[in-house]
């Protein structure tokens, strides 16, 4: 990733569970690592320059901004259940609006943007519902009736406008649910019990290793617009067949293709063909018949 030698990137969120790792890599290959965080991060953090603040604060964003060339936009309130609804949307819309519009005004030319898989609606949904076909891709139908969702989705609203305004060009990740290893296959022991409840997000998920890595590609990539990609590991989270899982949980579904053995049902090429992303790191799982009590 030589792109990224001595630009200096500005990461927003830069203390958080994918900021961490992602200041290390962008350091690792030669960036210049500007920290915006709301807590000051620990000794040694990865990032020469750290500024700690409020991304919905147009100063101190401005700070943050100073002598930047990238921008990889992190800050979120991360779950319907992070806040208040109030606090919970206006935070994420406010600070997305406010970080690209500062950067695209000052003349930067790329930014990515943590996005989420909730931008479709139907993972924190109220209602039952499971996903108008497999795999979930850019153009699956949304279905929105949390605020967390409805933020993600506007988010990557305001990433349009500010290309369309600006000409910054912006790459949102709809991030699945990211974590360590460790982590993962806690999430993966649940839906081994569970398997219902993976459904929604097509039992995809992301190690943190592999969303650094993702956003690194994306701030080096040769991409213009503003692009909204989904992005996960290439197996799921369940250690049951996909055509199983799928014939009992989504027996209604259409299907746009098969998957073989644990495929995730999710549409990974664009990011493959933009970015040049695939996932490094998955989970060891078996791949074992679905039993009958699960399936009843």
């Amino acid at each position: 990733m030589r792109g990224l030698r001595m630009q200096r990137v500005l990461v927003t969120g830069a203390a958080g569970r994918i900021g961490t790792v992602a200041c290390a890599l962008l350091a690792e290959h030669g960036a210049r690592v500007t920290a915006l965080s709301d807590v000051a991060p620990p000794a040694g953090f990865p990032a020469d320059r750290v500024v700690v603040g409020d991304t919905r604060s147009e100063a101190d964003v401005a700070a943050a901004l100073e002598g930047a060339d990238l921008v990889v936009h992190l800050a979120a309130r991360p779950h319907r259940t992070a806040g208040t609804p109030y606090e919970v949307y206006t935070t994420n819309v406010v600070s997305t609006f406010n970080v690209l519009a500062q950067a695209a005004g000052r003349g930067i030319r790329r930014a990515v943007v943590a996005g989420s898989i909730n931008a479709y609606g139907l993972p924190q949904n109220d209602h039952d519902l499971i996903p108008a076909y497999f795999p979930i891709d850019e153009h699956i139908p949304r279905d929105i009736s949390d605020w967390y969702s409805l933020s993600k989705h506007n988010d990557e609203s305001a990433s349009r406008m500010v290309w369309r305004h600006w000409g910054m060009d912006v790459v949102t990740l709809r991030f699945p649910h990211v974590n360590s290893a460790a982590a993962l296959a806690q999430v993966a022991q649940t839906h081994a019990d569970d398997p219902r409840s993976g459904l929604r997000e097509a039992w995809s998920y992301l190690d943190t290793r592999d969303a650094a890595r993702a956003i690194a590609l994306g701030l080096i990539a040769s991409t213009t617009g503003a692009h909204a990609l989904f992005l996960a590991a290439r197996t799921t989270s369940a250690p049951y067949r996909t055509e199983d899982l799928l014939d009992v949980f989504a027996p209604d579904a259409p299907r746009l293709r098969r998957f073989p053995g644990r495929e995730v049902p999710m549409d990974l090429v664009p990011s493959q063909v933009l970015l040049g992303f695939e996932a490094h790191h998955e989970l060891e799982l078996p791949t074992l018949d679905l039993p009958g009590g699960l399936a009843g």
